[in-house]
């Protein structure tokens, strides 16, 4: 563990221990279920937007990519009848499809990863709006989804289903990102993309695979998310939760500039930033501030991402000087 991941951790157990001290409810077992099932909600796209953001790019797609392959997904069920296990996968597969699109339009067409998922943002919430006629969408009463409902949000041996998922996807992405060529050369570009293709490294099909992670990690977890509501209001469905997973990724050591982080980084940065919110629910404080929270954890973490680079182009500067000897006399 490295000395980012002690120190989150540390400050994780900190804030943890503070919130139970001022509210003994925290540390209530239902509470800490709760916050375990949302930090597997969330934790799960939090991976795929800190693999984006380790390329240098970034994704604002993914809270309308819920929407969008929500209304998908319960459609697949209730009004085609396709069984549970095939929409999982259709959605999933959607998911993929969407994040080879935006790779695509990122590495082939030249755009800015930021032009190009701003206007996934806007296209993909206004399709699922158009063709739910901005209308809800849910399960009918008739509908039978117990199992799957069970599969996607209950639990096994008291712990979420979700929580188990993320520890699972967290493993083999741990494997992808710090154990595979394919995660060196994420790294690689992220630090510096000419360098990166000059040595050899396709650099267009690396990036198009992050967004592709990406996408498929967001196809993932609106099953968890769309059973954990059981309907999906296109207008409000997923909204800012891009905003949770790039807050839960810099809190967790992936600089915006690229070419650092760490899959437990992030899974620790979603921990603190729900063990934080929870704080703001318990205490009684008013859950707008949830958003306010978000935005300070970006600022304090951009922020703090410049110091560390400050300090280390001044040790590389000074490693660096010659050294100077006073003049013998002659």
């Amino acid at each position: 563990m490295a000395k980012k991941e002690l120190g989150l951790l540390g400050l994780l157990v900190a804030v943890g221990a503070i919130t139970g001290i001022l509210n003994p409810r925290f540390l209530s077992a239902v509470n800490l279920l709760d916050m375990a099932n949302l930090i597997g909600l969330f934790g799960i796209f939090s991976i795929g937007e800190g693999i984006v953001i380790i390329t240098g790019g970034i994704d604002l797609s993914v809270g309308s990519m819920f929407a969008f392959l929500g209304v998908i997904f319960i459609d697949l069920l209730t009004n085609h009848g396709v069984p549970w296990p095939a929409a999982i996968l259709l959605t999933v597969c959607a998911g993929i499809v969407l994040g080879v699109v935006q790779g695509l339009l990122v590495t082939r067409a030249k755009l800015q990863p930021f032009v190009v998922t701003l206007c996934g943002l806007l296209i993909y919430r206004g399709a699922a709006r158009y063709y739910t006629e901005d209308s809800t969408m849910g399960f009918g009463y008739g509908d039978d989804y117990d199992w799957v409902g069970w599969l996607a949000s209950g639990r096994s041996w008291g712990i979420p289903h979700s929580f188990i998922l993320l520890i699972v996807v967290a493993l083999v992405m741990w494997v992808v990102l710090h154990r595979s060529v394919f995660g060196r050369y994420l790294f690689a570009i992220g630090k510096n993309e000419e360098a990166a293709r000059f040595s050899g490294i396709h650099t267009n099909a690396v990036v198009a695979g992050a967004y592709v992670i990406s996408g498929g990690l967001a196809g993932l977890a609106t099953v968890l998310l769309v059973f954990y509501t059981n309907s999906v209001s296109p207008s409000s469905f997923g909204n800012f939760y891009e905003l949770y997973a790039i807050a839960a990724a810099v809190l967790g050591g992936c600089s915006l500039r690229g070419g650092e982080g760490s899959i437990l980084g992030i899974v620790l940065g979603t921990a603190l930033l729900q063990v934080l919110q929870n704080l703001v629910n318990i205490l009684g404080i008013p859950s707008s501030l949830n958003f306010a929270v978000m935005g300070t954890v970006i600022l304090v973490g951009a922020l703090a991402d410049r110091v560390l680079q400050q300090r280390r182009a001044r040790a590389v500067a000074r490693v660096g000087a010659p050294e100077v000897r006073p003049a013998t006399p002659g």
